[in-house]
């Protein structure tokens, strides 16, 4: 198929598991990685990603649509935000960020899916 590519979430191409409390499904394209991430209640990224990847808030910058669930945000300036079902957001890098209530988050990343809940090397 010339000028169409397609990939699908029910075969991630990676899969990754840092915690219990959360799950990062990649699938990549000639274009870039696109991730699917579910955040269980309970989660909360200084708490459940912050001893795999080290460092005092999250370096990722993220571009993505929040499909399930309420997700608040911390910058490291100590402004709050609170992204909820069909938004799309930027977050910069320098923040913490948590699921609130009793719903799992579902959310799909279009950048830093590559990077994101892996173990610093």
């Amino acid at each position: 198929m010339a000028g169409i590519e397609i990939n699908d979430f029910s075969s991630p191409d990676e899969v990754r598991r840092p915690d219990p409390t959360v799950a990062v499904e990649v699938v990549k394209m000639e274009a870039g990685e696109i991730g699917r991430y579910t955040f269980q209640p309970g989660w909360r990224w200084t708490e459940h990603i912050k001893p795999v990847v080290g460092g005092t808030a999250c370096q990722t910058e993220h571009v993505g649509y929040l499909v399930s669930g309420r997700m608040g945000i911390e910058t490291a300036d100590g402004t709050l935000a609170e992204v909820h079902a069909g938004s799309v957001y930027h977050i910069d890098p320098g923040h913490d960020g948590w699921v609130i209530g009793e719903e799992p988050v579902v959310v799909i990343e279009f950048q830093g899916a590559h990077s994101y809940a892996k173990t610093q090397v």
